[in-house]
């Protein structure tokens, strides 16, 4: 289909209602060459209303080749967060370029200080289209303020109080609001602790927050508790599925594409991004193999040996990878407090030496009658314990350092897990087997 039809058809969905997100599949297979064609041929609210819906990388690159009458149209459209991060996602120059497009007294409030914070905090994810009122007016009159000041707001579900010098000092409903008598203060009918956050607060931190309280949207303040702006809970889904989406590729093995989505980004990125993780794997898979070949004499005194190290080596890597990705995600959602990390840790091992004592049972009783040898029986069994233990104990151990020395422990969770507990696995077993060893023959 032509950029010409879909452009069209586009236009009659929008008039018919239906939503601009429900209409992103009809573009995405154009080239960003034919996304600009698009965005300057269709109306320019209506391309404002596609744009908005897109990626940030992807409306980063489109409004670097849009005519600078369209770019300025759709940049003013922008709640100011989206606004911010979408500038964000340029080089400076172009950033540059594109706050010339805009008259000063144009900007919406505040939005360069909305650049000077970090876009995975607070400040940076942030809306400035907020609604404060003073505490000593009536209802009434607060009702009326409401109704003139609503169309530029973000949210009008929470009102926020203010004193004269712009500190947060309360919150009301609307529906309190218009609950309330005629003639009753706004500070008589106001909550007065009020759930915040500060402008420099990591975004995960925000959406915990946020989740914890179920609020609609959040206040952001500075260190002088002075009213920022808002943080609303559209925007806190969207980091709530980025940073798990960021957890979930590194547990992988597979870092994201800065700037891009990684189902499309090219294939030499992603190779790049892969191998390094891949390389550590192999590297693990050699010192197994060296670890086989110090007890080669064993093996190949009691070839049986063999049949049971794929189930021990999967058992292992089971017990790992659920570990460490409950760690994980534990801290992610704040379910593990970093304070009470040890105590968590010593919770695991029980969990792994409990499983592995009726996992070893067993692989014993299936090893001692297949076999008819109680012995072969045993050290598998013990193995089996032991490489079980272990592994729920590096799962949880590796992370929980990672994250003591503040790296990220989602990185370490994949490919250092697997490659630690296939080696030691492998000691585990033929150590065992070693000490049986006449027992066995």
């Amino acid at each position: 289909m032509s950029v010409e039809h879909i452009s069209i058809q586009i236009s009659r969905e929008l008039k018919s209602g239906t939503h601009p997100g429900d209409l992103l599949d009809l573009i995405e297979d154009l080239e960003i060459e034919e996304k600009v064609e698009l965005m300057q041929s269709l109306a320019a609210e209506d391309a404002a209303l596609i744009f908005e819906e897109m990626e940030d990388f992807e409306q980063a690159e489109i409004l670097r080749l849009l005519g600078k009458e369209r770019a300025k149209f759709i940049l003013q459209s922008l709640a100011s967060d989206d606004a911010a991060d979408l500038i964000g996602e340029l080089s400076t120059e172009d950033a540059q370029k594109m706050m010339e497009l805009i008259d000063q007294e144009e900007l919406p409030v505040d939005f360069e200080d909305l650049l000077k914070y970090p876009e995975d905090t607070a400040g940076g994810i942030m809306t400035t289209g907020f609604i404060s009122l003073p505490a000593d007016i009536p209802v009434e009159e607060a009702i009326s303020r409401l109704r003139e000041i609503a169309p530029e707001a973000e949210t009008i579900y929470y009102v926020y109080v203010v004193d004269e010098n712009n500190r947060l000092i309360g919150v009301i409903s609307l529906r309190d609001l218009i609950a309330s008598s005629d003639g009753t203060i706004i500070k008589n009918v106001m909550r007065h602790n009020v759930i915040s956050v500060n402008a420099e607060l990591d975004q995960e931190e925000v959406a915990r927050v946020v989740s914890k309280y179920d609020l609609l949207a959040v206040p952001v303040i500075d260190d002088q508790s002075r009213l920022l702006g808002i943080i609303t809970v559209d925007d806190v889904i969207d980091v709530m599925e980025q940073e798990a989406t960021e957890d979930i590729y590194r547990l992988a093995g597979a870092s994201e594409v800065e700037g891009m989505d990684l189902t499309k980004a090219p294939v030499s990125k992603v190779v790049r991004l892969r191998l390094p993780w891949l390389f550590i794997s192999m590297a693990g898979g050699i010192l197994s193999g060296s670890v086989i070949g110090v007890f080669e004499s064993t093996l190949e005194a009691i070839v049986m040996l063999a049949v049971f190290i794929p189930v021990l080596m999967d058992m292992g890597g089971n017990v790992g990878t659920q570990s460490s990705t409950i760690f994980v995600r534990g801290l992610a959602t704040g379910e593990i407090d970093r304070a009470e990390l040890w105590p968590y840790f010593f919770r695991e091992i029980r969990i792994g030496a409990v499983m592995g004592v009726l996992c070893g049972i067993l692989i014993s009783i299936a090893a001692f009658f297949w076999q008819g040898n109680v012995y072969l029986g045993l050290v598998v069994g013990i193995s089996m314990l032991a490489t079980i233990s272990v592994a729920a104990l590096i799962g949880t151990l590796v992370p929980m350092v990672c994250s003591m020395i503040n790296i990220d422990p989602a990185i370490t969770a994949g490919p250092f897990v697997t490659t630690i507990k296939d080696v030691t696995g492998l000691l585990i077993y033929f150590t065992v087997a070693s000490t049986f060893l006449d027992y066995l023959r």
